[in-house]
Parts: structure tokens; sequence; C-alpha cells
């Protein structure tokens, strides 16, 4: 991005942020990233948690014709009057942004910026995931129309794993007063400095300028911000997105699944269709023995799936059928990424097996959270399809060869509080 340095080039910008005073506090008025809020239940518990929750700008609900500009209008409008009410204001002065999450033995330690968005950015930074366009579309209308990121990417690098360059500025900032600190209600800790000092910043740009990094989490955000840079012919504000930068050789990321719920497939329809294509074992609760049998059933080799719907019952699925496999699976991209669980669960199962469109929402949703899914699973209905997570090494490899995992493979994190800090283009 940094045609110089041909690394990441990371600038400072003018904050927007949450006025303690004029909200019940600043954990009331965070949430997850978008696509983390579980709908609708998340979603209007957040948005009765405080009337000025940041939920209420990244999911908009209802416009006057309901239709998707409408929401996005509404979500602006929002925006501009809590501006405009004091609710929210921006920093005096560009600056990058210390950001650390704790929570038990968790620390996680990053610095949030703008980061150009140049045609040098292929090789640059790595995504490791396919998108999919009508998400795309849905977030490029929102940003578009607000005029703002409205919640940072989280991209980790690899530094040294010393306290130098950026981890060095860092970890003075964090003997310093936070300009805030807050406990959501997952029980993570959060607090954030401001680097306003040129020599500081000029650090950390030299440093990250040397790096590329991956996209841990927010695919579709990134290739919004991508897509919206290239409608705004440079130099303007969208040359640049707001993104956390993690070095994960200090501050090792977790690597969790993503589940899915596919809403109009019955359990035992989906089981009766795949036992000519896995051996299926029913595997006693509670939900935690299932995952256990599932962690055991990779760690033997092959591929595995946990399912399980209304009932109080799981099911193992793994031994897939392999000639089924090498008829199912593309063969034009490496072993890892043919031997990956979200490919054969996408190829096979839901290509193949099930018939299932994996671009219809009705048809399958991605959800994080793993009581979470079995929760809506067991109230909606259809069935649960619930993941072991990659490792890491597997995906920042594939990555670095040019090769797209399946949408939704990985779930990084900690994932940054969406509302702890905005970037409005207005204020760069």
């Amino acid at each position: 991005m940094n045609t110089a340095g041909g690394g990441l080039d990371l600038i400072p910008f003018r904050g927007v942020r949450y006025v303690p005073e004029r909200v019940g506090s600043l954990a009331s008025v965070t949430s997850p990233p978008y696509d983390v809020v579980v709908r609708p239940d998340g979603l209007h518990h957040l948005e009765n948690a405080d009337p000025h929750n940041i939920v209420r700008l990244i999911l908009p609900q209802s416009g006057p014709s309901g239709s998707p500009q409408s929401r996005n209008d509404q979500a602006a409008a929002t925006l501009r009057r809590w501006l405009t009410e004091g609710v929210l204001a921006p920093d005096a002065a560009p600056a990058l942004y210390v950001y650390e999450q704790r929570r038990g033995d968790v620390l996680q330690r990053g610095v949030i910026g703008a980061l150009r968005l140049s045609d040098a950015a292929e090789g640059v930074v790595l995504p490791h995931e396919d998108v999919m366009p009508h998400v795309v579309e849905d977030r490029a209308g929102l940003m578009r129309t607000a005029a703002a990121n409205l919640e940072p990417l989280l991209l980790s690098y690899r530094g040294n794993g010393n306290a130098t360059g950026t981890t060095a500025v860092i970890e003075r900032a964090v003997h310093r007063p936070p300009l805030l600190a807050t406990t959501t209600e997952d029980g993570y800790s959060h607090r954030l400095w401001s680097l306003t000092d040129p020599a500081e910043q000029q650090e950390i740009h030299r440093d990250l300028s040397a790096h590329q990094a991956l996209i841990a989490d927010g695919h579709h955000r990134w290739a919004t911000y991508l897509r919206l840079r290239a409608e705004h012919p440079s130099p303007t504000p969208w040359d640049f997105g707001l993104v956390l930068l993690v070095d994960s050789a200090r501050y090792p990321l977790q690597v969790r699944a993503i589940h899915r719920l596919l809403g109009r497939l019955p359990l035992d329809r989906a089981l009766a269709a795949a036992r000519d294509a896995f051996r299926v074992r029913e595997i006693p609760g509670p939900l935690a023995n299932a995952m256990s049998a599932l962690e055991q059933a990779v760690a033997d080799g092959g591929n595995a799936f946990v399912l399980t719907g209304t009932e109080d019952t799981y099911y193992l699925l793994d031994r897939p059928d392999r000639a089924l496999i090498a008829r199912t699976v593309p063969a034009d991209r490496p072993d890892a990424w043919r031997n990956l669980d979200a490919t054969v669960l996408h190829a096979t199962l839901l290509g193949h097996v099930w018939g299932i469109p994996e671009d219809s929402p009705a048809d399958v949703s991605y959800i994080h959270d793993t009581e979470a899914t079995v929760a809506k699973a067991r109230r909606d209905g259809g069935t649960a399809v619930l993941m072991h997570p990659v490792r890491e090494d597997v995906v920042r490899e594939l990555a670095r060869q040019g090769v797209t995992m399946p949408r939704k493979s990985t779930s990084f994190g900690p994932k940054p509080a969406t509302g702890l800090v905005l970037r409005t283009l207005a204020n760069g």
C-alpha cells in the first residue's frame, strides 16, 4: 500500500467517539461486529440496552418504505443527529489508537488507524475467504449513505514477537491513562489510548510498511472498502478504510469455527440423505460432549461435522466416501484447500447430497456462537451444522498462495467491539 515500502500504509484519523456523559455507559452502546449479532434476539437486546446503541447504525431495521436504501437513509440521519446533539463527537486531532482487549488469560493489543486501499493492496492485504455479493452490496449501501466506516476490520500481521516497532509504541502507551475503559457483557475489558505524537505515529508507519497482513475478520467490509474506493476517483477519504492491526506473533489470535443453520432442511431429511456419503452416529449430549467427539474425529483425520435439530440429540458425520469427495470437490486447488471441512461441506454436502443453494440466506445462515446456533435450531427448526476450527497456519499459508477458502470458514478473535471509535469521511 505504501508504494515506497511495499507494505501497509497506516495513517492517523480524527476518531469519532461516544461522549460518555451523553450515554448510559460505554458498554451499553457497543455491539459485536454486524455479522456476529444473532438476529432477531441479539439485535433486540442491543437496541434495548441503550437508545444510542451502535447497532442502530450498523444494522438499521426500518425506514419509511422498509427498503434497504430507506434503512440506510435512516442510519445516516441517526449518525448526523447524534453528532449534532453531541452524543458522538470527533477527537480534536488526528490520531492512531492503541486498543486492548482482556478477559482472563486472553490479552490482545493492536493499533487502529486508516489504511490506504491502493492498487498495491494486492499481495499486501491477504484475504482468505470468498465473499457473498449481496452482503457486499448491503454493506456498500450503508457505508456510502452514511459516509462512514462504522467498525474496524481485524487484520493480523507477523512481527518478530519482540517489543520493537509498533509493539514498542503500544506497550509504552498502555502505561498511560486511557481515553476510555469499559467492560462489556461478554466479560471482555476494553481500553483505548490516543497516539497523537508524530514521532510515535511515524515509528508505527515505518514498522508496518515492511509487513503484509491477513484479513482475520471483515472480508465483506474489505471488499466493500475496495468497491467504494473504485467509485470515488483519488484522492478522496475513500482511499482509506478503518482497521485494527494486531501482531499475532506477540498476541496470538484465537481461531474459531463459524457454524451453519440450514433453515429449510429438517434434521431427519439431512441425516437420511447423508447416510450414503458419511458414517452417521448418534452422540449422547450435552453439547460439550458432542463437540469433544467432533474434535476427536478431526484429530483422527478426515472431515467431520455435528448435526442437531429441534430435539436435544446430536449426530456425528465422519469418514466420508472418498470417491464421492473426489467427484464433487474441485481438483484444481491445493490439497490443503480440498481437505478443508468447509470445502467438503459446501461442495459435497450442500451442493451434492442436500442440494442447497449456499447463496440463499433463507437456506443457509452463518452463526459464530455454538450455543446460539443450537438454540436457534431448537427454536426455529432446520438443521444446525457445527464445525471444527481451522488452524491459523493453514489459513495463512493458503492466503499466501492466493487461494481463498469457502465463505465463512473461520472466525478469528477476539473481535474488536463496535462503537468505541468510528471514522466519518468528513473527518478523514
